[in-house]
């Protein structure tokens, strides 16, 4: 995914100053979150440690812990400008790029996992493991700290996701809501799916286990895959079976039919 060909923090201003102007009544907030910040990654790192804030957890101190991290690891700021213009380019809804920074939990609960995959990764588990409790509060997504993420990854709505501690995800993934990447039962070690570029994984569905999905798969609604998947193969069912063969990468078509032709 190419996010060169646009300024994306200068088009999120612009796009934030314009909605400022149209409701006065969230002026105030859009300045606090996007207006008055210098950069998109401390637009993140506020807007992260307000929601994930409580009582026993400051939001300033959060604030500070998220830009280091953010310093740190430049490379996340670069995943999260493909987040945002996966969402922009798949979602029929998402016509400003500001909409996902602003109000997606499922854009919100990625970003928030990819500054505590890099807390994780620098020994502060419990700080991760905190936050990933409180992601899964806040988000209503649960995904492990150690889990890997590529670039380009869309959660659509969110509600409901799960993604375990040894999943791994390529690029350019699209998720819906109440899709589960989990293990097969009480084993350890690495038990959880490995996700290629470009695949689809429908609303509902449960992938167990250590398994491979091809690049360019499908996962039709509903399914429960727990053998690996072809590139460029739809399944569906329970258990889900191949029903199809695919041209185009489907998670950027986000075309919900499946088709019967193999």
């Amino acid at each position: 995914m190419n996010t060169n060909t646009i300024d994306i923090w200068q088009t999120i201003r612009t796009e934030t100053a314009a909605a400022a102007e149209e409701e006065p009544m969230l002026a105030s907030f859009l300045h606090l979150t996007v207006l008055r910040h210098s950069s998109l990654d401390r637009v993140l790192a506020f807007h992260l440690s307000s929601k994930l804030s409580s009582s026993i957890m400051d939001a300033r101190a959060l604030y500070e812990v998220f830009m280091r991290v953010l310093e740190k690891y430049p490379s996340i700021t670069d995943a999260v400008k493909a987040d945002i213009t996966a969402c922009y380019e798949r979602d029929p809804a998402c016509d400003e790029y500001c909409l996902p920074l602003l109000y997606y939990k499922g854009f919100h609960a990625i970003q928030a996992h990819r500054i505590n995959h890099h807390l994780w990764l620098d020994g502060r588990k419990t700080l991760a493991y905190f936050l990933q409790n409180r992601s899964s509060e806040i988000f209503g997504v649960d995904i492990h700290p150690a889990a890997q993420f590529g670039q380009g990854i869309m959660i659509d709505h969110g509600t409901g996701v799960v993604i375990g501690e040894t999943a791994v995800l390529g690029d350019d993934i699209s998720l819906l809501h109440g899709v589960t990447l989990g293990g097969s039962g009480k084993e350890s070690g690495d038990r959880h799916p490995k996700v290629g570029n470009g695949v689809m994984i429908g609303a509902n569905a449960s992938v167990l286990g250590n398994i491979r999905i091809g690049d360019g798969a499908k996962i039709g609604a509903g399914s429960v895959v727990v053998r690996d998947v072809e590139a460029h193969t739809t399944v569906v069912g329970v258990p889900a079976k191949p029903v199809g063969k695919l041209q185009n990468m489907p998670s950027a078509d986000m075309d919900q039919n499946i088709m019967f032709n193999i």
